[in-house]
């Protein structure tokens, strides 16, 4: 199979990120089957993926037309057998509970098509304990997705020791389809490569503000301003590579003769437990003094967030 073949996909799962997948893949015109486990849940994955529309229209990144051809090819079913019948690519979202990801897995076996390629879209159970008891580990990946999927392009591909490399190929080809930039780790490592670079990141801001070198908000203006505005446009490899006329290579050994700011980097291995009282009281008052056309809410900002990616997105090609 090749990744132009795969026409119809299978949700299985809805919530924020299964919904979120669902949009993604019907709005570049795959026919998605979205299954959930009653009529309740599917009822809030329809009024998640309307809602993640609207948005779309509301910041011109599609039009009313658009999102009516959108939700025509998403169908919602209560029945996995249903959903997987003729998929060739299911992309699961379950909760992150590995004897519901086995299971999820073990009813998608048994009525999907035998090609079929299963993904999971796990944020930390490896995919190797997911497909441990799969007929067909070796069409089996990760598939993890940055929040929302739908707008966020990263998906983290990892493998089973029995994944084939066609499986990979497809797979990744697949993803770069429907708009995605697709990264493959070769070998496993506990929360993959951005939530680890994010984390690595997050550690020394909480230093910053603990040690009392500066606030809550100004290490975030910091961040946003500084290194995350350029971080929007490229790696951080490449931005080194533009800081020096030797390229990344000169940049490492200037910085290696100066000095060594890396010995004095936050080192500790636990998130200290006074930083969620210290950080919510000024989290709470930057978001107050936020400008009314931020908000002033977590509803609010998250819409403003979701405006700002798309224009960043619009940037980068990817509406």
């Amino acid at each position: 199979m090749k990744a132009e073949d795969i026409k119809k996909v299978a949700s299985i799962g809805g919530g924020v990120i299964g919904g979120s997948w669902t949009v993604l893949f019907a709005m570049h015109g795959k026919e998605v089957t979205l299954f959930d486990i009653n009529d309740d849940a599917l009822a809030a994955d329809e009024k998640t993926i309307v809602s993640n529309l609207d948005s779309l229209v509301e910041f011109k990144a599609i039009t009313a037309a658009d999102k009516d051809a959108i939700l025509k090819r998403i169908h919602f079913t209560t029945d996995i057998a249903e959903a997987v019948k003729d998929a060739q690519f299911i992309q699961e979202s379950g909760p992150e509970r590995l004897n519901i990801k086995q299971d999820n897995l073990a009813k998608v076996e048994a009525a999907a098509p035998a090609d079929a390629i299963f993904a999971s879209s796990a944020s930390g159970l490896p995919i190797t304990e997911i497909c441990a008891n799969a007929v067909h580990p070796e069409r089996c990946i990760g598939g993890h997705p940055y929040n929302p999927p739908h707008l966020i392009p990263l998906v983290e591909i990892t493998k089973n020791d029995k994944t084939t490399d066609e499986t990979l190929a497809v797979a990744k080809a697949f993803y770069e389809s429907v708009g995605k930039e697709a990264v493959i780790l070769n070998k496993p490592v506990p929360g993959y490569i951005s939530n680890r670079l994010q984390l690595a990141v997050f550690r020394e801001c909480i230093d910053l503000v603990m040690n009392g070198v500066c606030s809550v908000e100004d290490v975030d203006k910091a961040l946003t301003f500084g290194p995350g505005i350029r971080w929007a446009i490229f790696g951080h490899n490449m931005i080194m590579q533009l800081g020096n006329k030797d390229g990344i290579k000169g940049m490492i050994d200037m910085l290696g003769g100066g000095y060594n700011l890396c010995a004095d980097i936050a080192a500790w291995d636990t998130i200290p437990d006074s930083y969620g009282a210290l950080a919510q009281a000024q989290v709470d008052e930057m978001m107050k003094n936020f400008p009314d056309s931020v908000g002033h809410n977590n509803a609010d900002i998250a819409k403003y967030r979701d405006e700002m990616l798309i224009n960043i997105l619009k940037l980068h090609g990817k509406f």
